[in-house]
């Protein structure tokens, strides 16, 4: 089996990367940074997100196994005390995979000569790069609103306890598959409407948003910032792929609510 394993970079995580790596190779494993079957990350949740954009194109061969070495996060579920268990894990035992389900994001431009798309493993946000974003909502080919506001966000089952969740979204099981909108600020008053709550659109909905005026959209893919000028549309809906992560053990999603948000420190 080809190994590659990501480190968030303090000395930590390099360290415990590097231990794991002298073990796995013990085990005759082979690291490949290009073509791996199983990827390690070290860190938090932020290095699981860089090593999934990393390996974006090979998600039906590559799976993803987290180790947390700063705060308890949502992708990386072994501690740095548990390597050795880990490895012994990969090594010995055969793994189970479950796949979650991923936001695609299709870029359309006014001129037609070309698309841009993106994957999302947490979310998408859309503003506009010179003031309120004013923009239209359909959603499976017909009108819903004309949203005008700081921004949207539209977020994957895994991605709900981030930034969704801090604009009042739902939290939803990573087994689902759906994706999420929420408002950024909108503006309600007696001439500007929107429906001021989450939508949460099955797999079979498509999401499309066209803005009003011919300006810049600023998107954030997960940690990734680019500027998009003289767009046609932006299209959002769950993804064909999905992202493969490796378990050995049971990971009570609910539990890990409860110890993130609920439970005292």
């Amino acid at each position: 089996m080809k190994f590659a394993i990501t480190s968030k970079g303090d000395q930590a995580s390099n360290s415990l990367a590097d231990t794991m790596r002298e073990y796995l190779l013990d085990f005759e494993f082979v690291s490949d940074e290009e073509e791996p079957d199983i990827v390690i990350s070290v860190g938090g949740d932020g290095t699981l997100l860089h090593a999934f954009h990393r390996y974006y194109k090979r998600l039906d061969k590559t799976a993803f196994v987290g180790v947390h070495t700063g705060h308890l996060g949502f992708y990386a579920d072994w501690l740095p005390n548990e390597v050795e268990k880990l490895v012994i894990a990969i090594a010995k035992t055969p793994f189970q995979v479950v796949e979650y389900p991923l936001l695609e994001v299709i870029i359309r431009y006014l001129d037609g000569s070309r698309e841009t798309q993106y994957l999302a493993l947490n979310e998408a946000t859309i503003k506009s790069s010179n003031g309120t974003l004013v923009i239209d909502v359909e959603i499976r080919g017909e009108y819903f609103e004309t949203f005008r506001g700081d921004g949207l966000c539209i977020s994957t089952p895994s991605g709900s306890t981030a930034y969704n969740k801090a604009l009042g979204g739902a939290i939803i099981h990573p087994s689902i598959e759906a994706i999420q909108v929420a408002e950024m600020a909108s503006i309600n008053n007696r001439v500007f409407r929107t429906v001021g709550s989450p939508l949460v659109l099955p797999k079979h909905h498509t999401c499309v948003l066209r803005s009003v005026n011919d300006t810049g959209l600023q998107l954030t893919i997960d940690h990734l910032t680019v500027v998009h000028e003289h767009v046609k549309s932006i299209q959002c809906r769950v993804a064909n792929q999905k992202v493969r992560f490796v378990r050995f053990r049971p990971f009570p999603f609910w539990n890990r609510v409860r110890d993130s948000f609920v439970a005292d420190k």
